[in-house]
């Protein structure tokens, strides 16, 4: 299925229910299966709103959102999502964090048991099934929210600045952890981020989003970057010509 157009929107347009605000316009981009893409942009552009969108969280005012070339309304691939705070539940366990999307999809057979400790393991919390999220560092609680994100074995994962709220040493190697799960289980990523060394780091296409909608300029895609650089990708990759050259890149669109 790789290198197949997976998902796809064609000239989204959002405006919030009130008609007062004017957040996307004319948002047209195609993810292929398998992919690892990142969106980068300013502050208040609409990112997080274009996430939602693809997420089926929202629905768009105009334009069409589909998966796997299906219409929208039968598209039945699960869809996971990690958001920058992990919205752990405090009274659950690690395991029952976990399981959580199984429960709600009814299934409590060995084999979900087996996949949420299979999920606990790869995401290296592997001993700590019984402790609750106040026992938790922060990059702990967030991989238990990937390990519950992916449990349900989705076709697309959402990641809304999953670790904006980290400690930069901690961001650093729960980057290289997501790498990591991301070549042992492969999903379709679709990442929001505001750091441009991160969004290098990990993925395969950078899309810069621009535009202030809060005066009334609706946000737009305006520029996209292919990182050409080979994987699995470690650390010392970042002092290359060729990574400095894709963040350059980017920080230059993001400054038009």
């Amino acid at each position: 299925m790789e290198n197949q157009p997976f998902l796809v929107a064609e000239q989204v347009s959002y405006i919030f229910p009130d008609g007062q605000f004017h957040v996307l316009e004319d948002i047209s981009l195609t993810i292929n299966a398998g992919d690892f893409v990142a969106l980068l942009g300013p502050s208040g552009v609409g990112k997080s709103t274009l996430l939602r969108l693809l997420g089926g969280l929202l629905k768009p005012t105009s334009g069409r959102i589909s998966m796997a070339d299906l219409p929208e309304s039968s598209a039945t691939d699960p869809i996971g999502v990690v958001f920058q705070r992990d919205n752990l539940m405090p009274w659950r366990t690690v395991t029952e964090n976990v399981q959580l999307p199984l429960e709600l999809q009814r299934q409590a057979d060995q084999e979900s048991r087996y996949r949420v400790q299979e999920m606990i393991e790869l995401v290296g919390l592997a001993g700590f099934e019984g402790s609750y999220p106040a026992q938790l560092s922060g990059g702990m609680a967030q991989r238990v929210a990937i390990a519950r994100a992916l449990v349900h074995r989705p076709a697309l994962l959402l990641l809304d600045e999953p670790f904006g709220s980290l400690d930069a040493l901690t961001r650093e190697r729960m980057g290289q952890e997501l790498l990591r799960i991301w070549h042992a289980l492969p999903v379709t990523v679709f990442m929001v981020t505001h750091s441009i060394t991160e969004a290098v780091m990990l993925a395969d296409e950078v899309l810069v989003m621009g535009g202030r909608p809060a005066v009334g300029d609706p946000a737009a895609l305006i520029h996209r970057v292919p990182i050409g650089l080979p994987r699995p990708r470690q650390l010392e990759i970042q002092g290359t010509r060729s990574f400095q050259k894709c963040a350059k890149e980017i920080r230059s669109a993001i400054q038009v």
